[in-house]
């Protein structure tokens, strides 16, 4: 039990003397240092220094990537003796990424091990993407991947028109002035000066008017097979998106909402009288000045009109399709033919 307990201490302070090396103002400076540190600890290990037997690849999260998406990948090393070692970064092992090199088809890799897919389903439609890892310190090892495209994905189109702009707050008012002091000696009384009343604040400014939505058109085709999937395409004046969608277990959700007003500004608090000054009698106390009104919140854009047309094929798969455009004219549903789209 002991001995438990004091293992369990040392990699706490391990893990501190990390954390104490690789932060700080001047870790960007200090990531090579940080590096050798973690090696020293035991915390990470260097390829060159391990005899490899074999590696393989897999995707943190499972098979698969969804246009517009990101994945991590983990490499996993065997040694001659049999010992499994995987990478940093989601597969929270030892080895560095900087030890490894990773060249990747259709998605793209940065030197985290961090696989992506192009949000136009076109650049990757049809083809497999394929990641090759190779260890430059032992050239005859490396590991192929073949990562599917998935489209069973809750897609998105946002069009909604932009918030409006928040009403700056009104200015205080000021306090007003202590009145002069006058005398209570009942040999020689003067009455006390009397405090000048406080200044009113300012009303806050009204919040801007939400912006309005755009026409959204959305043209619906059916890619026929084993496995339909439906091309979409979503135009609005100045901007496209396209999906590939599957019906059975992905859908998309086009918003064309008008934008929220901006929140009116506060008003400014009105400035304290002054106090009368001591004297026989006293002065009297200034009065207060009025707080300043808060300002309206601005009104919400108009939603923009969607108009949906869809080949007759598609029929049964338009509950995929969800739509919200707040402020604006209900959706148009047309069923006439559509071409694939690409």
């Amino acid at each position: 039990m002991a001995d438990s307990s004091l293992l369990s201490t040392s990699r706490q302070a391990t893990r501190f003397l990390i954390r104490r090396a690789c932060l700080g103002p001047i870790a960007l400076l200090a990531l090579s240092g940080c590096t050798r540190l973690q090696v020293r600890l035991g915390s990470k290990v260097h390829l060159e220094a391990v005899p490899v037997k074999s590696m393989k690849a897999r995707l943190a999260k499972g098979p698969g990537i969804v246009p517009g998406q990101k994945s991590s990948l983990v490499a996993v090393i065997t040694d001659a003796d049999g010992k499994v070692l995987q990478t940093e970064g989601a597969g929270q092992g030892k080895v560095l990424w900087s030890d490894l090199k990773v060249t990747a088809s259709v998605v793209t890799a940065n030197k985290k091990g961090v696989v992506s897919l192009p949000r136009d389903p076109r650049v990757s439609d049809g083809k497999m993407p394929h990641v090759t890892i190779t260890m430059p310190s032992h050239p005859d090892i490396r590991a192929e991947l073949d990562i599917p495209v998935r489209y069973d994905y809750n897609f998105t189109a946002n069009f909604s028109g932009s918030s409006g702009t928040s009403g700056f707050n009104g200015t205080d008012g000021l306090d007003g002035t202590s009145g002069s002091i006058g005398s209570i000696d009942p040999n020689n009384p003067s009455p006390g000066g009397n405090g000048s009343d406080g200044t009113n604040g300012s009303n806050g400014q009204d919040g801007g008017r939400g912006g309005d939505a755009p026409p959204v058109q959305i043209r619906v085709a059916l890619r026929s097979g084993s496995h339909p999937l439906l091309q979409m395409d979503v135009v609005a004046p100045g901007r496209e998106e396209v999906f590939l969608i599957d019906p059975y277990g992905g859908s998309l959700t086009v918003a064309a909402d008008g934008g929220s007003g901006g929140s009116g500004g506060k008003g400014g608090r009105g400035g304290r009288g002054g106090s009368g000054g001591t004297g026989t009698p006293n002065g009297s106390r200034g009065r207060d000045g009025t707080d300043g009104r808060n300002g309206w919140d601005g009104s919400s854009g108009r939603g923009g009109s969607i108009t949906v047309t869809y080949d007759p094929a598609v029929a049964r798969y338009l509950g995929v399709i969800h739509l919200s455009n707040r402020g604006g004219p209900a959706p148009v549903f047309n069923e006439e033919p559509v071409a694939p789209l690409w």
